[in-house]
């Protein structure tokens, strides 16, 4: 024990800031107090992440946090993501410019853009990198993991913001470890965790100096209250979730009977065999209020053809489209000019605001619940002022997928809170080691930025 003791203090110190101390003064006014000093931290360490839910303004503080580096800063993102960041800078008076390549990149403040362009820039030109949804570092063994540890090694200020940090595992915090130079993958596990049947949990042992440690560099946060800031005007809406449910029957070539569904073949087998009947389904919903904004979740380029065919005015947007056309896209929906999107959860279901919607239908579910999760909370966020509706239109040789998603949920939920709760009086040291100081004019309804509201 005395040497494992040993190999903690040696490894597991806490996270020394390497970055600088900036005025509160400097910080743009409209942030609320956490958001502030959670910016003025972030700083401070150099190289930290912010966990905290959709809704609580990471796009506002990542782009105060690039601003105040004084670095060149570059910004990865979400395609779709992208223009409503250059958007909410605009806001606050910080020019974001967006590109595609290091020729188009702003030759000082700040660039953004998407993950897909990364190979067409040269990361040793920038002083600061921002991963906006940095949930893409989720997969240990993914290639754009290992291509962003690798160009961003020796980036100075760097920081990660995402609602889901580890999705599945909370194993998956070594992701952000590895990429934010705090610590290796193998060695968090090594020094943490143990593996066996069900996969890596915490060494009971280390369950305190995991979280002193995991506070040094991460704030993980639902709610501002979370860190001992007031709640007002962070309040979330009703939820209704309704699974909706396809009569069909699915048998294999050669069988007489019906049967579940076993992998991938069986589940895109009876998702192609019934979809027609599921496209229907989702369309009566949305045709049945024609006044309400609705986005519909697909999982098939069939199935938002269809489906879109349906819908009068409806706005498909496909993979295969250009970054323009989604862009454009997800504009006209949020002006209004559209009542209807249809696209996929892997195009639209990350970063986006999405308040003026109350409803939305999933024709489908995949397994991944993070996906499912990020979807919902497009629309069911801070700021939303109307219960949502959620929809899953499933057949029943489905119900499986479903509670799969279900159970992985609980488990997220559990494990979210459980990071919460035993980080809690870590973090809320580590915010009063830069000055806290949370002041009554910043206690306010949230409220949507002009350009989400269609002001012009």
């Amino acid at each position: 024990m005395t040497e494992y003791r040993d190999f903690l203090a040696s490894k597991a110190v806490v996270v020394r800031p390497s970055g600088r101390e900036v005025d509160p003064s400097d910080i743009h006014p409209s942030l609320f107090g956490f958001q502030r000093d959670l910016v003025r931290w972030s700083l401070r360490k150099g190289r930290a992440a912010l966990f905290a839910d959709t809704g609580l303004g990471k796009t506002r503080m990542q782009l105060e946090w690039a601003r105040l580096t004084g670095q060149r800063a570059l910004i990865l993102a979400p395609l779709a993501v992208v223009r409503q960041t250059v958007a909410e800078g605009a806001s606050i008076g910080i020019t974001v410019t967006a590109a595609r390549s290091q020729a188009e990149a702003a030759p000082t403040g700040i660039t953004i853009t998407n993950y897909e362009m990364l190979g067409h820039f040269d990361p040793s030109a920038f002083g600061a990198v921002a991963l906006d949804e940095s949930s893409i570092l989720k997969n240990f063994e993914g290639k754009v993991r290992a291509q962003l540890i690798a160009a961003f090694k020796d980036t100075p200020y760097r920081l990660a913001c995402t609602a889901t940090p580890a999705p599945n595992d909370i194993a998956e915090l070594a992701n952000h470890a590895e990429f934010l130079g705090i610590m290796k993958r193998e060695e968090m596990l090594a020094a943490f965790f143990v593996h066996d049947d069900t996969g890596w949990r915490l060494k009971g042992h280390a369950r305190e100096p995991f979280y002193r440690w995991l506070a040094s560099w991460a704030m993980s946060l639902k709610r501002p209250s979370d860190l001992g800031y007031s709640d007002d005007g962070y309040a979330l809406p009703p939820l209704e979730i309704t699974a909706s449910l396809v009569p069909t029957t699915f048998t294999r070539p050669g069988e007489l009977f019906a049967t579940t569904l076993k992998g991938i073949g069986d589940r895109a087998a009876v998702r192609r065999k019934t979809l027609t009947e599921r496209v229907k389904a989702a369309a009566d919903l949305i045709n049945a209020e024609p006044d309400e904004p609705w986005i519909a979740w697909v999982g098939l380029n069939d199935e938002g053809r269809e489906l879109a065919a349906r819908i009068p005015g409806a706005v498909l947007v496909e993979g295969s489209d250009t970054p323009e056309h989604k862009a454009d896209a997800i504009e006209s929906f949020v002006r209004g000019d559209c009542r209807v999107i249809v696209s996929k959860v892997s195009i639209f279901g990350f970063g986006l605001n999405l308040q003026r919607c109350a409803r939305m239908v999933f024709v489908g579910l995949s397994d991944s619940y993070e996906a499912y999760y990020q979807a919902i909370r497009r629309c069911w966020r801070f700021g939303q002022e109307r219960p949502v509706h959620a929809y899953i239109v499933l057949t029943e040789p489905e119900e499986a997928i479903y509670a799969n998603v279900c159970r992985k949920q609980r488990e997220a939920e559990a494990t979210a809170a459980e990071l919460v709760k035993h980080v809690a009086a870590f973090e809320r040291a580590e915010i009063g080691n830069v000055g806290r100081k949370e002041d009554a004019p910043h206690r306010q309804p949230m409220r949507l930025p002009a350009w989400l509201m269609g002001a012009a």
